[in-house]
Protein backbone atom coordinates (compact mmCIF):
# COMPACT_ATOMS: atom_id res chain seq x y z
CA UNK A 1 0.00 0.00 0.00
CA UNK A 2 1.37 3.41 -0.98
CA UNK A 3 2.31 5.74 1.83
CA UNK A 4 0.18 8.83 2.32
CA UNK A 5 1.62 11.87 0.53
CA UNK A 6 2.52 14.79 2.81
CA UNK A 7 2.83 17.99 0.82
CA UNK A 8 5.02 21.05 1.22
CA UNK A 9 2.06 23.43 0.94
CA UNK A 10 -1.06 22.45 -0.97
CA UNK A 11 -4.42 24.21 -1.41
CA UNK A 12 -6.96 23.90 1.40
CA UNK A 13 -10.55 24.40 0.31
CA UNK A 14 -13.49 25.06 2.60
CA UNK A 15 -17.06 25.52 1.38
CA UNK A 16 -17.57 29.18 0.66
CA UNK A 17 -15.43 28.99 -2.49
CA UNK A 18 -18.03 26.76 -4.16
CA UNK A 19 -20.82 29.17 -3.27
CA UNK A 20 -19.10 32.08 -5.02
CA UNK A 21 -18.21 29.90 -8.01
CA UNK A 22 -21.77 28.53 -8.20
CA UNK A 23 -23.08 32.07 -8.25
CA UNK A 24 -20.79 32.82 -11.19
CA UNK A 25 -22.16 29.79 -13.06
CA UNK A 26 -25.77 30.46 -12.13
CA UNK A 27 -25.55 34.02 -13.44
CA UNK A 28 -23.44 32.97 -16.47
CA UNK A 29 -20.54 35.19 -15.31
CA UNK A 30 -17.89 32.63 -16.31
CA UNK A 31 -16.08 34.86 -18.78
CA UNK A 32 -13.30 37.18 -17.58
CA UNK A 33 -14.47 39.98 -15.32
CA UNK A 34 -17.71 40.11 -13.39
CA UNK A 35 -19.04 40.72 -9.86
CA UNK A 36 -16.57 38.39 -8.13
CA UNK A 37 -13.59 40.23 -9.64
CA UNK A 38 -14.87 43.60 -8.49
CA UNK A 39 -15.75 42.29 -5.02
CA UNK A 40 -12.44 40.47 -4.60
CA UNK A 41 -10.55 43.66 -5.40
CA UNK A 42 -12.63 45.60 -2.89
CA UNK A 43 -12.23 42.93 -0.20
CA UNK A 44 -8.47 42.69 -0.71
CA UNK A 45 -8.14 46.48 -0.56
CA UNK A 46 -10.16 46.53 2.65
CA UNK A 47 -8.14 43.68 4.21
CA UNK A 48 -4.73 45.14 3.38
CA UNK A 49 -5.65 48.79 3.87
CA UNK A 50 -4.74 49.68 0.29
CA UNK A 51 -6.60 52.42 -1.57
CA UNK A 52 -6.86 50.46 -4.81
CA UNK A 53 -6.45 46.92 -6.14
CA UNK A 54 -6.27 45.24 -9.54
CA UNK A 55 -7.00 41.50 -9.83
CA UNK A 56 -4.67 39.87 -12.35
CA UNK A 57 -3.86 36.47 -13.81
CA UNK A 58 -0.70 35.90 -11.74
CA UNK A 59 1.66 37.51 -9.28
CA UNK A 60 4.15 37.72 -12.15
CA UNK A 61 1.64 39.74 -14.17
CA UNK A 62 1.21 42.03 -11.15
CA UNK A 63 4.96 42.71 -11.02
CA UNK A 64 4.99 43.32 -14.77
CA UNK A 65 2.11 45.80 -14.49
CA UNK A 66 3.84 47.50 -11.53
CA UNK A 67 6.91 48.13 -13.68
CA UNK A 68 4.77 49.32 -16.60
CA UNK A 69 2.74 51.84 -14.61
CA UNK A 70 5.94 53.19 -13.00
CA UNK A 71 7.43 53.77 -16.43
CA UNK A 72 10.34 51.35 -16.11
CA UNK A 73 11.84 50.74 -19.54
CA UNK A 74 14.87 49.87 -21.62
CA UNK A 75 18.19 50.22 -19.80
CA UNK A 76 16.67 51.28 -16.47
CA UNK A 77 18.41 49.76 -13.43
CA UNK A 78 16.11 47.95 -11.00
CA UNK A 79 17.41 46.65 -7.67
CA UNK A 80 15.86 43.31 -6.69
CA UNK A 81 16.33 40.70 -3.97
CA UNK A 82 18.58 37.86 -5.10
CA UNK A 83 17.14 35.23 -2.75
CA UNK A 84 13.77 34.76 -4.43
CA UNK A 85 11.93 32.89 -7.18
CA UNK A 86 12.59 33.86 -10.80
CA UNK A 87 9.09 35.32 -11.21
CA UNK A 88 10.21 38.34 -9.16
CA UNK A 89 12.92 39.21 -11.68
CA UNK A 90 11.66 38.05 -15.07
CA UNK A 91 9.35 41.06 -15.63
CA UNK A 92 12.35 43.39 -15.32
CA UNK A 93 13.80 41.70 -18.38
CA UNK A 94 10.41 41.72 -20.14
CA UNK A 95 10.78 45.51 -20.16
CA UNK A 96 14.43 45.38 -21.31
CA UNK A 97 15.45 46.92 -18.01
CA UNK A 98 18.56 45.83 -16.08
CA UNK A 99 18.25 43.85 -12.84
CA UNK A 100 20.92 44.35 -10.20
CA UNK A 101 20.66 41.71 -7.50
CA UNK A 102 20.90 42.59 -3.81
CA UNK A 103 22.12 40.19 -1.13
CA UNK A 104 20.19 39.19 1.99
CA UNK A 105 20.87 40.02 5.61
CA UNK A 106 21.35 37.26 8.15
CA UNK A 107 18.60 38.61 10.43
CA UNK A 108 15.68 38.07 8.05
CA UNK A 109 17.06 36.43 4.86
CA UNK A 110 15.52 39.42 3.05
CA UNK A 111 17.13 42.32 1.20
CA UNK A 112 20.02 43.81 3.18
CA UNK A 113 19.63 47.56 3.76
CA UNK A 114 23.42 47.83 3.93
CA UNK A 115 23.81 46.16 0.53
CA UNK A 116 21.02 48.35 -0.88
CA UNK A 117 22.88 51.49 0.18
CA UNK A 118 26.02 50.18 -1.52
CA UNK A 119 23.98 49.51 -4.65
CA UNK A 120 22.79 53.13 -4.76
CA UNK A 121 26.39 54.28 -4.36
CA UNK A 122 27.33 52.35 -7.49
CA UNK A 123 24.09 52.91 -9.43
CA UNK A 124 22.67 56.29 -8.31
CA UNK A 125 20.55 56.35 -11.47
CA UNK A 126 18.49 53.28 -10.39
CA UNK A 127 14.78 53.66 -11.15
CA UNK A 128 13.07 51.15 -8.80
CA UNK A 129 13.55 48.64 -5.99
CA UNK A 130 11.73 45.29 -5.81
CA UNK A 131 11.79 43.90 -2.29
CA UNK A 132 10.71 40.32 -1.48
CA UNK A 133 9.25 39.23 1.87
CA UNK A 134 10.75 35.75 1.73
CA UNK A 135 8.67 32.80 2.92
CA UNK A 136 6.21 35.25 4.49
CA UNK A 137 8.71 36.98 6.79
CA UNK A 138 8.71 40.80 6.46
CA UNK A 139 11.95 42.57 5.57
CA UNK A 140 13.48 45.51 7.46
CA UNK A 141 10.92 47.88 6.03
CA UNK A 142 11.72 51.02 8.02
CA UNK A 143 15.28 51.07 6.73
CA UNK A 144 14.50 50.09 3.15
CA UNK A 145 11.60 52.54 2.81
CA UNK A 146 13.86 55.31 4.14
CA UNK A 147 16.63 54.49 1.65
CA UNK A 148 14.13 54.57 -1.23
CA UNK A 149 12.81 57.93 -0.04
CA UNK A 150 16.34 59.36 0.18
CA UNK A 151 16.90 58.47 -3.48
CA UNK A 152 13.35 59.29 -4.60
CA UNK A 153 12.95 55.79 -6.04
CA UNK A 154 9.67 53.82 -5.91
CA UNK A 155 9.53 50.62 -3.87
CA UNK A 156 7.65 47.60 -5.20
CA UNK A 157 6.90 45.02 -2.51
CA UNK A 158 6.78 41.43 -3.73
CA UNK A 159 4.46 40.17 -1.01
CA UNK A 160 3.55 37.05 -3.02
CA UNK A 161 4.44 34.87 -0.03
CA UNK A 162 3.52 37.26 2.78
CA UNK A 163 -0.19 38.07 2.49
CA UNK A 164 -1.45 38.58 6.10
CA UNK A 165 2.07 39.23 7.46
CA UNK A 166 2.37 42.57 9.22
CA UNK A 167 5.26 44.88 10.06
CA UNK A 168 4.65 47.02 13.13
CA UNK A 169 0.95 46.34 12.72
CA UNK A 170 0.69 47.24 9.03
CA UNK A 171 0.15 44.76 6.17
CA UNK A 172 3.09 43.92 3.95
CA UNK A 173 2.49 45.11 0.41
CA UNK A 174 1.30 48.54 1.59
CA UNK A 175 4.62 50.18 2.52
CA UNK A 176 5.90 50.78 -1.00
CA UNK A 177 4.46 52.59 -3.99
CA UNK A 178 3.01 49.27 -5.16
CA UNK A 179 2.49 45.87 -3.55
CA UNK A 180 1.81 42.55 -5.25
CA UNK A 181 0.32 39.28 -4.00
CA UNK A 182 0.14 35.79 -5.49
CA UNK A 183 -2.70 33.27 -5.25
CA UNK A 184 -0.79 30.37 -6.78
CA UNK A 185 -1.86 26.93 -5.60
CA UNK A 186 0.79 26.68 -2.88
CA UNK A 187 0.24 30.14 -1.34
CA UNK A 188 -1.49 30.85 1.97
CA UNK A 189 -4.74 31.39 0.05
CA UNK A 190 -5.28 30.44 -3.58
CA UNK A 191 -7.48 31.16 -6.57
CA UNK A 192 -5.81 28.16 -8.30
CA UNK A 193 -3.71 30.82 -10.02
CA UNK A 194 -3.83 34.57 -9.97
CA UNK A 195 -2.40 37.69 -8.41
CA UNK A 196 -3.25 41.16 -7.17
CA UNK A 197 -1.59 44.56 -7.44
CA UNK A 198 -2.37 47.11 -4.73
CA UNK A 199 -1.41 50.72 -4.13
CA UNK A 200 -2.26 53.73 -2.00
CA UNK A 201 -2.47 55.60 -5.33
CA UNK A 202 -5.66 54.36 -7.05
CA UNK A 203 -4.54 55.91 -10.34
CA UNK A 204 -1.79 53.26 -10.52
CA UNK A 205 -4.12 50.30 -10.01
CA UNK A 206 -6.61 51.81 -12.46
CA UNK A 207 -3.87 52.15 -15.06
CA UNK A 208 -2.78 48.54 -14.41
CA UNK A 209 -6.34 47.35 -14.90
CA UNK A 210 -6.58 49.27 -18.18
CA UNK A 211 -3.30 47.82 -19.52
CA UNK A 212 -4.21 44.32 -18.32
CA UNK A 213 -7.51 44.48 -20.23
CA UNK A 214 -5.78 44.82 -23.61
CA UNK A 215 -5.56 48.63 -23.16
CA UNK A 216 -8.84 49.14 -24.94
CA UNK A 217 -9.69 52.83 -25.29
CA UNK A 218 -13.13 54.05 -24.17
CA UNK A 219 -14.63 54.03 -27.67
CA UNK A 220 -17.60 52.19 -29.14
CA UNK A 221 -15.33 50.48 -31.64
CA UNK A 222 -12.16 48.56 -30.77
CA UNK A 223 -9.45 51.18 -30.50
CA UNK A 224 -6.04 50.94 -28.87
CA UNK A 225 -3.57 53.75 -28.29
CA UNK A 226 -1.18 51.65 -26.18
CA UNK A 227 0.04 48.06 -26.19
CA UNK A 228 -2.12 46.03 -23.81
CA UNK A 229 -1.98 42.65 -22.07
CA UNK A 230 -4.43 39.84 -21.39
CA UNK A 231 -3.70 39.74 -17.67
CA UNK A 232 -7.08 40.05 -15.91
CA UNK A 233 -8.35 37.52 -13.39
CA UNK A 234 -11.50 35.61 -14.33
CA UNK A 235 -14.78 35.85 -12.44
CA UNK A 236 -14.63 32.14 -11.57
CA UNK A 237 -11.15 32.20 -10.03
CA UNK A 238 -11.97 35.44 -8.21
CA UNK A 239 -14.87 33.58 -6.61
CA UNK A 240 -12.45 30.99 -5.25
CA UNK A 241 -10.32 33.82 -3.87
CA UNK A 242 -13.29 35.43 -2.10
CA UNK A 243 -14.05 32.17 -0.31
CA UNK A 244 -10.40 31.67 0.60
CA UNK A 245 -10.03 35.20 1.95
CA UNK A 246 -12.60 34.38 4.63
CA UNK A 247 -10.15 31.81 6.04
CA UNK A 248 -6.89 33.75 5.69
CA UNK A 249 -6.35 34.45 9.39
CA UNK A 250 -7.16 30.82 10.20
CA UNK A 251 -4.56 29.63 7.69
CA UNK A 252 -2.01 32.04 9.13
CA UNK A 253 -2.54 30.78 12.69
CA UNK A 254 -1.95 27.18 11.61
CA UNK A 255 1.18 28.09 9.60
CA UNK A 256 2.60 29.90 12.63
CA UNK A 257 1.84 26.88 14.86
CA UNK A 258 3.68 24.60 12.42
CA UNK A 259 6.76 26.83 12.53
CA UNK A 260 6.67 26.92 16.33
CA UNK A 261 6.34 23.14 16.56
CA UNK A 262 9.43 22.66 14.38
CA UNK A 263 11.36 25.25 16.37
CA UNK A 264 10.57 23.56 19.69
CA UNK A 265 11.18 20.07 18.30
CA UNK A 266 14.71 20.96 17.12
CA UNK A 267 15.65 23.27 20.00
CA UNK A 268 18.04 20.70 21.46
CA UNK A 269 19.84 20.12 18.13
CA UNK A 270 22.40 22.93 17.80
CA UNK A 271 23.15 21.97 14.19
CA UNK A 272 19.64 23.12 13.17
CA UNK A 273 18.53 26.75 13.02
CA UNK A 274 15.04 27.71 11.88
CA UNK A 275 14.63 30.58 9.44
CA UNK A 276 14.84 33.84 11.41
CA UNK A 277 11.69 35.92 11.95
CA UNK A 278 11.75 39.71 12.05
CA UNK A 279 11.08 40.75 15.70
CA UNK A 280 9.28 43.89 14.47
CA UNK A 281 6.84 41.82 12.45
CA UNK A 282 4.16 39.17 12.65
CA UNK A 283 5.10 36.71 9.90
CA UNK A 284 2.57 34.37 8.34
CA UNK A 285 5.23 31.59 8.29
CA UNK A 286 4.04 30.50 4.84
CA UNK A 287 6.95 28.05 4.67
CA UNK A 288 9.04 26.90 7.60
CA UNK A 289 12.71 26.79 6.65
CA UNK A 290 15.84 25.58 8.37
CA UNK A 291 19.59 25.81 7.88
CA UNK A 292 22.13 23.21 8.95
CA UNK A 293 25.43 24.04 10.61
CA UNK A 294 28.40 24.08 8.24
CA UNK A 295 30.26 21.46 10.31
CA UNK A 296 27.36 18.99 10.47
CA UNK A 297 27.78 15.66 8.65
CA UNK A 298 24.07 15.91 7.78
CA UNK A 299 23.31 17.85 4.59
CA UNK A 300 20.07 19.36 3.27
CA UNK A 301 20.01 16.72 0.53
CA UNK A 302 20.17 13.98 3.15
CA UNK A 303 17.18 15.47 4.96
CA UNK A 304 15.17 15.87 1.76
CA UNK A 305 16.06 12.32 0.65
CA UNK A 306 15.01 10.86 4.00
CA UNK A 307 11.67 12.68 3.85
CA UNK A 308 11.14 11.73 0.20
CA UNK A 309 11.66 8.06 1.07
CA UNK A 310 8.53 8.38 3.25
CA UNK A 311 6.58 10.21 0.48
CA UNK A 312 7.02 13.56 2.22
CA UNK A 313 7.61 16.65 0.10
CA UNK A 314 10.27 19.23 1.00
CA UNK A 315 12.19 21.73 -1.10
CA UNK A 316 15.58 23.43 -1.31
CA UNK A 317 15.72 27.11 -0.45
CA UNK A 318 15.38 29.26 -3.58
CA UNK A 319 18.60 29.27 -5.59
CA UNK A 320 19.68 32.94 -5.60
CA UNK A 321 19.07 34.78 -8.84
CA UNK A 322 22.68 35.96 -9.17
CA UNK A 323 23.67 32.27 -9.43
CA UNK A 324 21.14 31.48 -12.16
CA UNK A 325 22.62 30.97 -15.65
CA UNK A 326 20.00 33.21 -17.24
CA UNK A 327 21.04 36.15 -15.04
CA UNK A 328 24.81 35.53 -15.03
CA UNK A 329 25.60 38.80 -16.85
CA UNK A 330 24.04 41.04 -14.18
CA UNK A 331 25.67 42.60 -11.15
CA UNK A 332 25.21 41.43 -7.57
CA UNK A 333 25.75 43.61 -4.51
CA UNK A 334 26.58 42.37 -1.01
CA UNK A 335 27.22 44.29 2.18
CA UNK A 336 30.92 44.21 1.26
CA UNK A 337 30.68 45.28 -2.35
CA UNK A 338 29.93 44.31 -5.94
CA UNK A 339 30.69 41.02 -7.67
CA UNK A 340 32.27 43.02 -10.51
CA UNK A 341 34.85 44.37 -8.05
CA UNK A 342 35.35 41.19 -6.01
CA UNK A 343 33.96 38.18 -7.94
CA UNK A 344 34.63 35.67 -5.14
CA UNK A 345 32.82 37.67 -2.47
CA UNK A 346 30.86 35.59 0.05
CA UNK A 347 27.11 36.17 0.20
CA UNK A 348 24.40 35.48 2.75
CA UNK A 349 21.99 34.39 0.01
CA UNK A 350 24.37 31.71 -1.27
CA UNK A 351 25.12 30.48 2.24
CA UNK A 352 21.41 30.11 3.03
CA UNK A 353 20.90 28.27 -0.26
CA UNK A 354 23.78 25.88 0.41
CA UNK A 355 22.71 25.03 3.96
CA UNK A 356 18.93 25.42 3.87
CA UNK A 357 15.71 23.64 3.00
CA UNK A 358 11.97 24.23 3.34
CA UNK A 359 10.03 21.84 5.55
CA UNK A 360 6.50 20.52 4.96
CA UNK A 361 4.22 23.40 5.93
CA UNK A 362 0.80 22.24 4.76
CA UNK A 363 -1.99 23.42 7.03
CA UNK A 364 -3.68 20.02 6.65
CA UNK A 365 -0.75 18.29 8.40
CA UNK A 366 -2.11 16.16 11.23
CA UNK A 367 -0.42 15.66 14.60
CA UNK A 368 0.73 12.26 13.30
CA UNK A 369 2.15 13.86 10.14
CA UNK A 370 4.16 16.35 12.16
CA UNK A 371 5.40 13.63 14.51
CA UNK A 372 6.56 11.57 11.52
CA UNK A 373 8.36 14.49 9.84
CA UNK A 374 10.08 15.57 13.04
CA UNK A 375 11.03 11.99 13.92
CA UNK A 376 12.72 11.42 10.56
CA UNK A 377 14.77 14.59 10.86
CA UNK A 378 15.72 14.03 14.51
CA UNK A 379 16.91 10.51 13.68
CA UNK A 380 19.35 11.90 11.09
CA UNK A 381 20.95 14.16 13.69
CA UNK A 382 20.62 11.98 16.78
CA UNK A 383 20.69 8.46 15.34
Amino acid sequence: MAKKRIYLSSPTMHGEEQEFVKEAFDTNWVAPLGPNVNAFEQEMAAYTGAAGASALSAGTAAIHMALKVLGIGKGDVVFVSSLTFAATCNPIVYENATPVFIDSDEDTWNMSPVALRKAFEKYPEAKAVILVHLYGNPAKLDEIVEICKEHNVPLIEDAAESLSSTYKGKQTGTFGKIGIYSFNGNKIITTSGGGMMVSQDPSLTQKATFLATQARDPARHYQHSQIGYNYRMSNVTAGIGRGQLLHLEEHKAIKKAIYQQYKEAFADIPEITMNPLNPDADANCWLSGMVIDRESPVTPDMVMDALDAENIESRPVWKPMHLQPVFAEYDFITEKGSKEDTPDIASVAEDVFNRGLCLPSDIKNTAEDMELIIGIIRKLFRG
